[in-house]
């Protein structure tokens, strides 16, 4: 889809001072002698290939994503892997004059195990290959601290964390993008990266420069550990974005891209243009962006769309995109400028899937196909391999599978299990209750036929090495903490709970007053009574804005919840699934 040009250019200084020169130019034209007029530069195109929420998936997506096209029609592809990613990229910032590639945040965390295991320094060596230029700074680039995030950045094997860096690049070169982060503010008042990058090309009259601003959420701290975090401010992101800008048209640029680590969520299919069903925090941020932006390359709800902001905002003329998750598409972004005037005559965009042949399915025939580009796919196989001893060790078995994570109230079946191991690896230190963040499990447990799980399917569902607390809480502050589950701060999310403990809720009720019955092994909690509970690192540092997690006494720091999950599973030859219905929501009309 094309769309109008803007109803105002931006004038340049360049374009200024081209016109004083004509104008002294004319002047002279009754004394010197008659010159052929040069000629004014052609139109420009550049190519933009939009990425996000990579999620360090540097091998294909094991199972099938859905892909919902315009008609409404959803059907299932196998996709995404940085190999094949590499082909489709390198195919898509063709076709114009200059090219970038832009991701806006989630390159790494929350990652598999072939790049986890190894701090995410695979991802950040494949996105050097497939030719990232800049990454905005996402939720997830802190999981580990923003100590590893400047290593990440920087390259070298100092040690920040658990894990060791530099097990098969040693060392590590680091990232041969540039990370930007303009609303992340260091305690000197200095950004935590660059706030944005120009990227200049051609020369003289011609020449198109292109200013880039990268930033995250304002939320990220309640995403995060807070001990990764600390010392940091996360500004607003309008006023963040609006600050740059003066900054970038004083520098002469043309045409004025943001990367930014929040998004939409629509009810349409990835190419469907008309912003239909469009919700979510980042439209309230761009009514106050600068219309002086052109594009928005967003992210963080792994949602794939391509919408025209002036649908919304007469005002503001600029395209937003994402491509949802895990490398399972691109966005082809083409705008055409006119280098002079800084005049944008035409831009489009549309959502690529990168789809790959399954091993036993075969490929959509309407899709594209890519194939793997040889040097990213060698890279990705010496990590592969030394990842997969690991990977394919045997932990246990279960009798069915144990579903994805739905929406973040919803109890699962595989919830409930790692709440239940959580709490078997911390009765030792009298934990009484375990609760697991449904937000942390990242995918399903998926069994051979035989039902057999590895440890590579269990570091799939945790892959942040968290570790287990366990505290004492008064049963008052149990019941502020369940009434933190649905009040204002961050989002609306139930835990998963152990085995014995149950609570109902009431979302009609008013806040602070939600939570219906807590019961403890079929007795209330009593508020004056105490209680042990365990929770993972996260949360115990006050993660997804849960603080009364931070109130607990006689704390016990614990073994990583990996190793739990394993001696859980060890328990029995099959462990069965826990039954549901130890949340629930009795809302009218739920």
């Amino acid at each position: 889809m094309t769309f109008l040009p803007r109803t105002s250019p931006r004038i340049s200084p360049r374009a200024s001072i081209a016109a004083v020169l004509s104008a002294l130019a004319l002047s002279a034209c009754s004394t010197l002698p008659d010159a052929a007029p040069r000629a004014a530069p052609e139109p420009a195109t550049l190519k933009i290939v939009g990425l996000n929420d990579f999620h360090g998936n540097i091998e294909p997506i094991r199972r099938p994503i859905n892909v919902t096209d315009n008609a409404g029609e959803t059907r299932q592809v196998h996709a995404a892997g940085a190999a094949y990613l590499a082909s489709a990229v390198r195919k898509y910032r063709e076709g114009g004059d200059y090219s970038l590639v832009i991701a806006a945040g989630d390159l790494i965390g929350g990652s598999p195990l072939a790049s986890s295991i190894f701090l995410d320094e695979p991802a950040i060596g494949a996105m050097n290959r497939i030719g990232l230029d800049f990454n905005a700074v996402g939720n997830h680039e802190f999981d580990r601290g923003w100590r590893e995030l400047k290593r990440i950045q920087n390259g070298g094997c100092e040690k920040t964390g658990l894990r060791e860096p530099c097990q098969v690049e040693n060392p590590y070169p680091g990232a041969e993008f540039r990370f930007l982060a303009s609303n992340v503010i260091m305690p000197d008042g200095t950004t935590l990266f660059p706030s944005y990058g120009v990227r200049r090309f051609g020369e003289g009259a011609a020449e198109l420069a292109v200013g880039v601003i990268g930033l995250t959420l304002k939320d990220t701290p309640t995403l995060v550990t807070p001990s990764g975090v600390a010392g940091l401010t996360f500004a607003d992101e309008a006023a963040s974005i609006n600050a740059v800008v003066p900054e970038l048209v004083k520098q002469d640029v043309d045409l004025i891209v943001v990367s930014i680590h929040q998004g939409l969520y629509t009810e349409v299919g990835y190419n469907d243009k008309s912003c239909g069903g469009v919700s979510g925090p980042l439209i309230d941020i761009l009514k106050q962006v600068d219309p002086r932006v052109d594009v928005v390359i967003s992210g963080h709800t792994h949602r794939a769309y391509v919408c025209d902001f002036s649908a919304i905002d007469p005002q503001r003329e600029f395209l937003v995109t994402s491509a949802g998750y895990g490398g399972s598409m691109l966005t082809d972004i083409t705008l055409t400028v006119d280098p002079v005037s800084g005049t944008v005559l035409s831009k489009s965009a549309d959502n690529i899937v990168v789809q790959i042949a399954g091993e036993d399915d075969a490929a959509d025939a309407s899709l594209e196909i890519f194939q793997a580009d040889t040097e990213v796919a060698a890279y990705v196989a010496q990590y592969v391999a030394a990842s997969s001893a690991a990977a394919q060790r045997p932990v246990g078995k279960i009798p069915a599978p144990a579903d994805d994570p739905g929406p973040s109230t919803e109890e699962t079946a595989l919830g409930n299990l790692i709440a239940d191991a959580q709490l078997f690896g911390t009765l030792d230190a009298g934990a009484q209750i375990a609760f697991m963040n449904n937000s942390g499990i990242r995918t399903g447990l998926r069994p051979t036929d035989d039902g057999t799980i590895t440890f590579g399917d269990i570091y799939t569902v945790q892959p942040f090495g968290n570790t287990l607390v366990t505290k004492s809480f008064t049963g008052a502050q149990l019941l502020a903490l369940l009434e933190q589950q649905f009040d204002d701060q961050g989002f609306v999310q139930t835990f998963s709970a152990s085995q014995g403990f149950t609570m109902s809720w009431d979302m009609s009720r008013p806040m602070g007053s939600r939570v219906v019955s807590a019961m403890l092994n079929g007795a209330p909690i009593d508020p004056a009574a105490t209680y042990r509970i365990t929770m993972n690192s996260f949360l115990a540092a006050g993660g997804d804005s849960f603080t009364v997690f931070e109130e607990g006494t006689d704390v016990v720091n614990g073994p990583v919840d990996l190793d739990v999950m394993q001696a859980y599973l060890a328990q029995q030859e099959v462990t069965p699934l826990p039954a549901i219905g130890r949340m629930q929501d009795i809302t009218p009309g739920s």
